[in-house]
């Protein structure tokens, strides 16, 4: 038998073998997609305006198609802050409220003021910020905010026992007032997105003001994660009021997560893709396809569909995504999608108009971490003047952008090239 001695390298060598095995296995869980995947490209066997592509949107992938609605486009900081503050101060009965990004600042003080202030009054305050898109946001704004009586939670904080979810975010954007009027885009609650993306230090962005029906599957994409993290189910008609007619516009509001349906949101695009066959046009504030996607892409170019494509030029905010992005644009450009650069400043916003009949918007980004790992947020809206109206936006857009050509793809520098090819294996966690 061996000394007891040397027992102690043994046992500190099994418990470093432990260690090292669970530290894989967190990370394997974080990184890796959900079990359901989609494999193969959705095949074109209908157009988005056939009843069979909207039943299937709202039976085998998602909540039903709501009629009766009324969207409202609202353009950056200037446009959008005021109307969510007014709506927050409107409010009699409860306010939802969930956001990815919430930063200190003074748009961030005037939301925490706003929801205070409500709170006070005797309306019951929700709040969701996710843990790491409000890592700088200061602690007085939230500790001011439970004072006056808000509900604030932290989505999925460091926790010894969700380790294996710690790369699982909320980045959805989610404002309800009392159960009846919903917002929802890109913005987050930062000072860069004050202003109307006059210069580099004030973004391009949009939000969307839903009343009516589809503002109820709003509050439901809330409880959605209030159950999670405090298992109490937000109900009753200071939440779920009764809804009338406040327009003509069809909608649904589209959600996935790791946990549920995160591969629903990845087939919700593919097969609005697919079901194209006369135009796509994709604003992507992060564009950093699968290939399946790319394949979509490719394929709707092959039956004669025009597709334009918007992402953000030098002003961005992850370098890693740009590269990743332009490394996977030869096989688009040399097929003839039409790639744009925003110039002017970061351009955030989250936007696919198929066919001006399908405009689906919200919190989702066209990368795999929205498609797979991010907890998200999409409002289809099915409805040709609403289309059309979002198309000239777009094209307005467009026409502050620069075209990016096949030949400036081959040419780029090889040091870009080089970058690429070390960025591109971690595409899913950028």
């Amino acid at each position: 038998m061996a000394p007891h001695r040397n027992g102690r390298p043994m046992l500190a060598t099994i418990l470093l073998t432990a260690l090292l095995t669970l530290a894989v296995v967190i990370v394997v869980a974080n990184v890796t997609g959900p079990e359901k995947k989609v494999q193969q490209l959705v095949q074109h066997r209908f157009d988005v305006t056939d009843p069979q592509f909207r039943r299937e949107m709202g039976v085998m992938l998602g909540p039903p198609v709501l009629t009766g609605n009324r969207v409202r486009h609202l353009r950056n900081g200037e446009e959008i802050f005021p109307a969510m503050i007014a709506a927050i101060a409107a409010a009699r009965r409860s306010i939802a409220f969930e956001t990815y990004i919430y930063w200190s600042g003074e748009v961030g003080q005037r939301f925490s003021d706003a929801l205070s202030e409500r709170a006070r009054a005797g309306v019951q305050v929700h709040v969701t910020l996710d843990w790491v898109g409000s890592s700088k946001m200061d602690a007085r704004l939230i500790d001011g905010m439970k004072q006056a009586g808000v509900q604030v939670e932290r989505y999925r904080p460091l926790r010894w026992y969700n380790l294996d979810r710690i790369n699982h975010r909320t980045h959805r954007k989610l404002l309800v007032i009392d159960g009846a009027t919903a917002f929802t885009g890109g913005v987050g609650i930062a000072d860069q997105w004050q202003g109307h993306a006059q210069d580099p230090g004030h973004w391009r962005d949009s939000h969307f003001l839903i009343e009516g029906p589809a503002a109820a599957q709003m509050q439901a994409a809330f409880g959605d994660n209030w159950v999670k993290m405090t298992g109490h189910v937000l109900h009753g008609p200071s939440y779920y009021p009764a809804l009338s007619r406040h327009g003509d516009m069809d909608a649904q509001v589209f959600l996935s997560s790791p946990s549920g349906g995160s591969e629903s949101m990845h087939l919700m695009y593919l097969m609005s893709i697919a079901a194209a066959s006369r135009s796509i046009d994709l604003a992507a504030a992060y564009f950093v396809p699968d290939e399946l996607t790319q394949r979509a892409l490719l394929e709707a170019r092959e039956r004669g569909v025009r597709v334009r494509i918007l992402v953000p030029g030098e002003h961005i905010d992850s370098d890693a995504v740009r590269l990743a992005s332009k490394a996977q644009w030869g096989p688009l450009l040399r097929q003839g999608v039409e790639l744009y650069e925003y110039r002017p400043t970061m351009m955030h916003v989250k936007l696919l108009i198929v066919d001006r009949h399908l405009v689906s918007v919200g919190s989702t980004n066209f990368d795999s971490r929205s498609f797979q790992l991010n907890d998200e947020a999409s409002l289809n809206v099915y409805e040709s003047g609403f289309a059309d109206e979002m198309t000239r936006v777009f094209e307005d857009d467009l026409s502050q952008a620069k075209p990016y050509t096949y030949q400036a793809w081959t040419n780029r520098p090889w040091t870009e090239k080089a970058i690429e090819r070390f960025v591109l294996p971690i595409k899913s966690q950028l």
